[in-house]
């Protein structure tokens, strides 16, 4: 085979589409894809070298892509690289349009899809471009001004082309990605994300062993220590874990987990945020970034040594790639990608190991509410892999849920369940021999499902039996018992149980009938309710006759028999009305019919075609307008029993076509109707090409049993390479049959309609409406074998082509209607269904088909068997994938050019989308919106048309004419929108078209209804534009530009004649802001108008003008020169080898040095400025750019140098009367509270400072001056504003201008931050953040030092100094790592100050306290920072803090008058300092990247004291509840922080000390604090043994405390540890608390003395005894291990103990009752006899109610 077809291709395909080969007519395909491929190569060649982008290029890649979809990878290795190389160099010309590109990258990756096809030796890409392209998009600098628009889809377009690229970049390229993007990795710098972003995205980790060092291990230590280094989530650690994945994933078994094991799962735990602990303690930390699931589960499958987790996505993902992976070992076909080693494979008990532990948690969640679903498909993965394992608990389950009424939820769950599995229980095994057993005994406990009266139940329960029924022939074979003797065991009895299958059957049919007479319309349905069937009825009815279908199809012919039988009695014996059980009946026997044709046909169509004969044998039942029930009824089946083989059919023509001639001509509706499906179902079967049968083995059952088992066959895959499709082809007798009926009955339709279009006949309405009825299915019946319209003519002259004659006639119909009875609606609505038909019916809709091929996918993936792969899909699924393969070949294949007939077809459409009728319009929209989708180039051909009809100069276009061209351009939400074609000629058309239709008769804004559609016009143009290149051709440069200047003239003119409406104005000015491109200034012309409209009278005006002038500045910005330095000359330090970070000699030349700053205009000019904060940090780039010295830079812009667009700004910019309007406009409030800074009046100004230098600004001054005093919101925003843009702005100004600048601007500052108010305060925040943004900080020392001087002065009152701090702290947090000594001076001055009695400034030092030391950072290769060190400062504070460490609880019963003037002594201050030192613990949990663990301990004891509880404590109560809530918060983000392993021993020593305190309090809240910090850190912990001991040891000590809260708390810590296999259940814990149990108690003591408060010694380690029997037997909720029974046994014996023993007994055993109830059953089975009888005793005696 593959030779022959080698020999006719000329070549040995890559991977062609295996379906292809099975389609009745593939020995003509060879040929046929040769030719198209052919064209392909030859047309593109010749494209590319005219350079010929649009529309050559795009369209033969348009036709390669459908290429691919017909026929797969059908071309040679070497041309599969041709084309990939040619895309990879389309894909990436530099400044292409973005939406080619993005074209051309679908199909890219589309070429590159199947890895294994082309290896690494095949093909090598450069991934340089592939970067470029990628930063210029999404890093793209002028996109936020306007400059380039760029669509949503085009980031993940992106993605995936270099996800399929990186495969096959050079081997040197993970050297050098390392080198470009490490000087990035600055962790303060949102550059960091930049970098580990591309990073994930492109470091290439498929690569043979041999060049690993070349590849990963050139990056893993340095990430792998970083990522484990880095504490609080920061938002760029989710990729590392991405990239991670991906490496452990391509590389199993050459990359060593081993020592990352526990920080590995610990992290992936804590990113589950799942809730932990008691006591609500768990405060979500700020940061709630989670890992994406995906990536960790392939992660963990690569690693597999798996603890049992319980998450729903985590659940259902897991089992799926550890399928993923055994295929990947075991199944799949080898290729040049690197195999696991055979060391590093799953084994068996591994596999076993794995199913085991997800066992327990998927079947818990089998009846969870949310996810069922989650665990069916999980248990469908389980099962591939161990049926024995899975399938029996499922069961055991599914049994008892068939028999129970009363829970519905449980049978639709584990049926669901059931479904996934059917395969692996059926396919059996030799692990699982009993399996095929089950399925008789399910089917028919299945059956009760059928219920009328519960819809999803009656639905999976359909899903279930057609599953089942697929995949098992439903044959007798119970003869085989006493024929053969070779039979095992197992078949023995599976032949014996076949027997039962009738039986079924006919249960199934019984059930069916009965939900059938429920759901007559009689039944369910008001008199006065619609006839038509509701979606749910529809739902029951399609899952009714599948599965009928299903079974029919399966069954052996005896069976049938007496199926059909049944049937056919049912459906002749009573009549049903045609909507509701009519349809479900009919339903049926179409089922019967398409399994067996033959027999079924000679019991149906005899009898109903008698019946019809009969029934219409009166003359008058023609004219009646209602027909008899029983006529409609037989022609509702008749009609769908005829939807069978066409073959079939042709023995029964005569009768059938007689019938037809009876029928057709009915008056009534309903009657003609239901003839018009007979007749299209009638041409259908015989004209269509389709697969006739559908069984699971090929040839059916009907074998004598001797030869042929059928058992053999349960469960058995359809086999590709022999499915021997039975296929209807049609016949020369068929085909002849077809044109004989539509002679007889479509000709005469015709030609009445021509006569009466011609208006030589009258016809009524109804007539028309007939004809045309007839005419519409006589099209669908035979449209497959209609030749398209324009096609050639058929040379067999006795034969009309129908396609063309239809269309003829109904274009004189249509025009006759429109200009006589316009109001003939329904008329008109059958028409455009016909010449939607016409156009584009050829045996199938597209419409249908998406949603079959959805459905198609959807089934394949329910039951498809992922762990072997190869397409073991069952038979009927198969032969559906070759049906769809072959439709969608009539749909792509007919060639779509634009011809006259279109042409005419397009117009009369678009007549009729402007016509009077609202829903005509929509309907024929649709149409013409597909259409317009199909035909090349036809847009440029209507859009003219459509625009005559907005025309201002006509006076005969009516309002709804008017609409309906304007929704002719909006266009519908997925097909071409006219109003924004990607075509500068359509354009250049249309918006100014838009913009003039405002002055046009027919617009009235009265209409709300045209006002919302020019809005929704405008709107989507906005949404939808993209850039559009110029550069396809040249001469659309000059389309452009003549474009730009009529849209231009149109706005100017509406202005002139002032009486278009304001709308169209803001229209006008939004298209034209459109228009700005980063790569062809604005005409002069335009400039102007933006510069106008900046004072123009509307605001949304003005807000597009401001955004529109920062484009235009950028555009005319001229470009700086850049020279590389090295930094090495610079620091006079040579660079050190190997990886160092941080504060190192060699970059602190960049750093903030007060008694070196530029002060001269020489210094200045010698100083080398870096402007970027990241560079140099972690490591400097190979080469480092900075902007030469001014003396070779372009001079300043003076009146001699402007060009005429520059002249123009500088004009109106320094006119007096211009600037103070401009500044009254910036400085009025839009929307009061809700303003914030303006980014784009900073970009603005920034533009105008940078482009003018300071020439504006001596204007500017007195406003400026003006706007700082005046102390309202809007006025200081503006001001801040100007100021940000003016410091950004003068990034090159002379030495001499800055000083200047300077002297005006800090008094002016000073003065403005004196008045500021809470409404600004965040303004100036912005401002100061937003001009340090990316400056050198020696070019800003003026501002920075004067934000130094005392913030904290005191003058204006707390809040002042609040604000103060909060402006300094965004300039600084800007300047990162360069400003140390800044920052040292900062801390010097706030530290006296911590103290501060106001709660505002507290805060606000908190806040900035984390900035400072946010630099202290501990990660790999980093030297220690010269910025501030939080030890050297924990240690100071804590020295202050001694009065509250050292005083005892006999101190705090000194009252503290919060503000009392009495002497301020320690205690006080300390409370004070505490808690500003709690702000900056809770501020910078979540914002720094490492916490100092060890500092923090220290704290540890004073925030446990805290806690504790003070009633005894008269203290002014405000302060300490502060306090105290503080403490609890700072205890929990401590105590949910990550540790190191060093670290866990000196927490563990400090909460042994504090659980020795003597207030109960601390040492209650040391549990909480214990339990949260083990789950957080679990396999950390885990992983050190004598941690273990210790928490052990801590929990146990704690069980006997003498306080009883305390007590209590212990016992659920200890449960809970043993619940999550923290600590392990062993004999010698058995035996302390057995031992404890024993305590003996003393006496009870006389009633006389005094009873004792306190429990007696004896009493507690009684109770700790039992309380840790409870702890351990509430410890395993869902199963009994061996140890329990014992100890409830144990426990039974202290029912009658003192209190609170006999609390605590109670309360476990009626716990252990609720979570043992549901399965009882099976836990039953762990206890003896006598165990039961006591137990029975506990659970239900008197003393449960007591």
């Amino acid at each position: 085979m593959k030779k022959e077809q080698a020999e006719i291709l000329g070549f040995v395909p890559q991977k062609e589409i295996v379906y292809n080969k099975l389609l009745p007519y593939a020995e003509k395909l060879d040929r046929e894809s040769n030719d198209i491929l052919a064209q392909i190569k030859g047309n593109l060649g010749r494209a590319v070298q005219l350079r010929e982008l649009w529309p050559g290029v795009l369209l033969w890649t348009r036709k390669l892509s459908t290429y691919l979809r017909l026929y797969g990878r059908k071309f040679s290795k070497e041309d599969h690289v041709l084309f990939i190389k040619l895309l990879y160099e389309l894909v990436t010309i530099p400044k292409l349009d973005v939406s080619m590109m993005q074209s051309f990258a679908r199909l890219l990756i589309n070429l590159l899809k199947k890895k294994e096809l082309l290896s690494q030796d095949d093909l090598e890409l450069p991934w340089r471009p592939l970067y470029d392209l990628y930063e210029s998009i999404l890093y793209s600098k002028t996109e936020h001004l306007g400059l380039n628009w760029f669509p949503n889809s085009v980031e993940n377009v992106l993605k995936t082309l270099v996800k399929s690229c990186r495969l096959y970049f050079p081997e040197s390229a993970t050297q050098e990605m390392l080198d470009e993007w490490r000087p990035l990795l600055c962790p303060f710098d949102v550059t960091m994300q930049k970098a580990i972003g591309y990073f994930e995205l492109f470091l290439p980790t498929i690569m043979p062993p041999e060049q690993h060092h070349k590849g990963f291990k050139l990056w893993f230590d340095e990430l792998m220590d970083l990522w484990v280094s880095v504490q609080n989530l920061p938002a760029w650690e989710g990729n590392l874990v991405n990239l991670f994945a991906r490496l452990a994933n391509d590389n199993i078994g050459y990359v060593n987990w081993d020592p990352y094991i526990p920080k590995i799962f610990t992290r992936i735990l804590r990113s589950f945020n799942l809730p932990v602990g008691t006591s609500q303690m768990v405060i979500p930390r700020y940061l709630t970034n989670s890992y994406d699931i995906g990536h960790v589960v392939l992660w963990i499958s690569s690693m597999l040594l798996l603890k049992g987790m319980k998450l729903m996505k985590l659940l259902q993902r897991l089992p799926a790639s550890v399928v993923r992976r055994l295929h990947r070992e075991r199944y799949k076909k080898p290729c040049w990608i690197t195999p696991v080693p055979a060391s590093h494979r799953l084994t068996d008990q591994d596999v076993t190991d794995f199913v085991e532990s997800m066992k327990q948690p998927v079947l818990m969640a089998m009846f969870s509410k949310t996810g069922s679903m989650d665990a069916a498909q999980a248990l469908q993965n389980l099962a591939l892999m161990r049926p024995e394992l899975v399938i029996p608990p499922v069961l055991e389950k599914t049994y008892p849920a068939m028999e129970t009424l009363t829970e519905p939820h449980q049978l639709t769950a584990t049926l669901s369940c059931m479904i996934g599995m059917a395969r692996s229980l059926l396919s059996g095994g030799r692990h699982y021999p009993e399996g095929p057993a089950h399925v008789l005994p399910l089917l028919m406990r299945a059956l009760p499902g059928v219920d009328p009266n519960d819809f999803s139940k009656c639905m999976i329960t359909f899903q279930f039996i057609a599953t089942f029924t697929t995949l098992v022939p439903l044959v007798d074979c119970s003869s085989a018992l006493h024929e053969k003797n070779d039979l095992t065991e197992m078949e023995r009895e599976l032949c014996s149980a076949s027997a039962e299958f009738e039986d079924f059957v006919l249960q199934f049919m019984d059930r069916c009938f009965a939900l059938i007479d429920s759901s007559t319309l009689e039944q369910t349905r008001e008199e006065t309710e619609t006839e038509k069937m509701t979606h749910l009825e529809s739902l029951v009815e399609l899952g009714l006759s599948s599965t009928f279908s299903t079974i029919l199809t399966q069954c052996s012919m005896e069976i049938f028999k007496v199926a059909l039988e049944k049937v056919f009695n049912f459906a002749t014996t009573n009549i049903f009305e045609t909507r509701v059980a009519g349809r479900m009946v009919a339903d049926m026997c179409r089922a019967a019919a398409k399994s067996h044709p033959a027999e079924s046909l000679r019991l149906f169509v005899p009898h109903c075609c008698n019946a019809i004969t009969h029934l219409t044998a009166n003359e008058d039942v023609s004219n009646e307008e209602e027909l008899d029930k029983e006529l409609l009824w037989n022609l509702q089946l008749l009609s769908e029993v005829t939807r069978v083989d066409g073959e079939k059919l042709l023995p029964y023509r005569t009768q059938l076509v007689q019938t037809l001639q009876l029928t057709l001509r009915l008056r009534c509706k309903q009657g003609y109707t239901l003839a018009c499906n007979l007749l299209h179902h009638i041409l259908r079967s015989t004209a269509l090409t389709y697969p006739t049968d559908y069984c699971s083995v090929p040839g059916g059952f009907n074998r004598p049993l001797q030869e042929y088992l059928p058992i053999k066959d349960w469960g058995r895959p359809g086999d590709l390479w022999n499915l021997e499709i039975q296929w209807h082809v049609p016949s020369t007798e068929e085909t002849a049959f077809v044109f004989y009926v539509l002679d007889l009955l479509l000709q005469p339709e015709l030609q009445r309609l021509q006569k009466y279009a011609q208006g030589e006949q009258e016809m009524s309405r109804d007539d028309v409406l007939q004809s045309l009825c007839i005419v519409q299915h006589c099209l669908l019946g035979a449209g497959s074998m209609l030749p398209p319209l324009d096609g050639p003519t058929i040379t067999d002259k006795s034969r009309e082509n129908y396609r063309e004659a239809i269309c003829k006639v109904m274009r004189q119909l249509l025009h006759y209607i429109l200009e006589h009875s316009e109001d003939d609606t329904k008329s008109l609505f059958a028409i455009i269904k016909i010449i939607s038909d016409l156009m584009h019916f050829r045996g199938s809709h597209k419409h249908e088909f998406d949603s079959r091929w959805k459905s198609f996918t959807l089934v394949k993936k329910s039951i498809e068997n992922r762990l072997h792969g190869k397409k073991q899909h069952i038979r009927a699924l198969l032969i559906d994938r070759v049906l769809l393969q072959h439709e969608l070949r009539k749909l792509l294949v007919e060639g779509c050019e634009y011809k006259t007939v279109h042409q005419d077809l397009l117009r009369d459409l678009l007549r009729l989308s402007t016509s009077t009728y609202s829903q005509v319009r929509s309907k024929a929209q649709n149409v013409l919106f597909t259409a317009l989708g199909t035909y090349n180039f036809c847009c440029r051909d209507i859009t003219p048309r459509v625009l005559e009809l907005l025309e201002p100069t006509r006076t005969d276009v009516t309002q709804q004419q008017f609409k309906g061209a304007l929704y002719c351009l909006l266009g519908n939400h997925c097909g071409v929108c006219l109003a924004n074609l990607h075509d500068w000629e359509c354009i250049a058309q249309t918006w100014p078209a838009i913009v003039r239709s405002g002055l046009s008769s027919a617009m009235s804004l009265e209409k709300p209804s045209i006002v919302r559609l020019f809005d929704d016009l405008a709107d989507k143009v906005h949404r939808q534009y993209e850039t559009i290149g110029i550069d396809f051709t040249v001469s659309s440069v000059a389309c452009f530009l003549i474009f730009e200047h009529k849209l231009w003239y149109n706005v100017v003119c509406q202005q002139e004649l002032e009486q278009g409406p304001w709308k169209f104005e803001h229209i006008a000015i939004g298209f034209l802001s459109l228009l700005l491109r980063d790569d062809y200034p604005l005409p002069a012309p335009a400039v102007l108008f933006f510069v106008q409209s900046l004072n123009h009278d509307a605001l949304v005006v003005r807000k597009m003008a401001i955004a529109a002038m920062a484009g235009i500045l950028k555009q005319l910005k001229r470009p700086r020169k850049k020279i590389p330095v090295s930094p090495c000359d610079m620091s006079g330090v040579t660079e050190p080898e190997g990886l160092v970070a941080g504060d190192r000699p060699g970059n602190d030349w960049l750093q903030y040095h007060g008694d070196s700053l530029p002060s001269t205009q020489q210094d200045w000019d010698n100083f080398c400025f870096v402007e970027k904060t990241h560079w140099g940090y972690y490591c400097w780039p190979k080469k480092l750019m900075v902007y030469a010295p001014a003396a070779e830079q372009p001079k300043d812009l003076s009146a001699e140098n402007m060009n005429e667009r520059e002249r123009i700004i500088c004009d109106h910019f320094t006119d007096p009367v211009f600037i103070k309007q401009l500044i009254e406009f910036l400085s009025l409030e839009d929307r009061k509270g809700k303003d914030k800074f303006n980014p784009r009046r900073f970009c603005l100004f920034k533009g105008l400072f940078r482009n003018y230098s300071d020439a504006f600004l001596p204007i500017l001054k007195p406003h400026m001056e003006r706007l700082a005093n005046d102390s309202h919101e809007s006025t200081q925003r503006c001001v801040a504003e100007i100021i940000a843009g003016l410091v950004r702005g003068s990034k090159h100004w002379s030495f001499s201008k800055v000083e200047a600048l300077w002297k005006f601007l800090i008094p002016l500052m000073r003065r403005a931050l004196s008045n500021i108010t809470v409404e600004t305060y965040a303004d100036w925040g912005t401002c100061v953040a937003t001009a340090c943004e990316s400056r050198d900080p020696r070019k800003l020392h003026w501002l920075l030092e004067m934000l130094m001087e005392c913030p904290l002065s005191g003058e204006g009152g707390s809040f002042v100094d609040a604000c103060h701090l909060y402006v300094l702290q965004g300039g600084l947090a800007q300047q990162e790592w360069r400003v140390p000594e800044l920052l040292h001076r900062l801390l010097s001055y706030l530290e006296p100050k911590l103290t501060q009695v106001y709660k505002n400034v507290r805060e606000r030092i908190g806040s900035v306290l984390t900035y400072i030391f946010m630099i202290d950072v501990s990660l790999p290769y980093t030297q220690p920072t010269k910025s501030p060190h939080i030890a050297e400062f924990t240690e100071r504070i804590l020295s202050q803090l001694k009065p509250l460490i050292e005083g005892d609880e006999e101190i705090q019963n000194h009252v503290v008058e919060e503000n009392g003037v009495g002497e301020q002594d320690e205690r006080t201050q300390a409370i004070r300092l505490l808690k500003t030192v709690l702000k900056w613990l809770m501020a910078s949990a979540g914002r720094s990247f490492s916490t100092a663990v060890p500092q923090q301990l220290q704290l540890l004891p004073l925030l446990f004291k805290w806690i504790a509880d003070f009633h005894s404590v008269p203290v002014s109560v405000h302060l300490y509840d502060e306090l105290k809530r503080d403490a609890k918060t700072c205890l929990s983000l401590m105590s949910q922080g990550l540790l190191y392993p060093e670290q866990i021993p000196m927490v563990l020593k400090v909460l042994h000390e504090i659980a020795g305190s003597s207030s109960w309090h601390a040492r209650f809240s040391v549990l909480t604090y214990l339990q949260i910090m083990v789950f957080y850190n679990l396999f950390t912990i885990l992983s050190n043994e004598q941690a273990v001991q210790d928490v052990r040891a801590l929990v146990i000590r704690l069980l006997e405390d003498e306080q009883l809260e305390v007590r209590e708390m212990a016992a659920t810590t200890l449960s809970g540890f043993l619940q999550c296999n923290f600590l392990a259940m062993d004999a010698s814990m058995q035996t302390h608390f057995e031992a404890l149990c024993k305590t003996k108690l003393p006496k009870k003591r006389k009633r006389g003395s005094v009873v004792d408060t306190i429990p007696s010694v004896d009493l507690v380690r009684r109770h700790a005894g039992v309380l840790g029997l409870s702890a351990c037997i509430l410890s395993s909720p869902y199963d009994v291990p061996t140890w329990m029974p014992q100890l409830l046994m144990d426990l039974s014996a202290h029912l009658n103990d003192t209190q609170p023993i006999e609390m605590t007994v109670k309360k476990t055993l009626s716990n252990f009752r609720r979570t043992h109830h549901d399965n009882w059953l099976e836990h039953k089975q762990q206890f003896t006899d006598d165990q039961l009888v006591v137990l029975t005793d506990l659970l239900v005696s008197p003393c449960y109610y007591a």
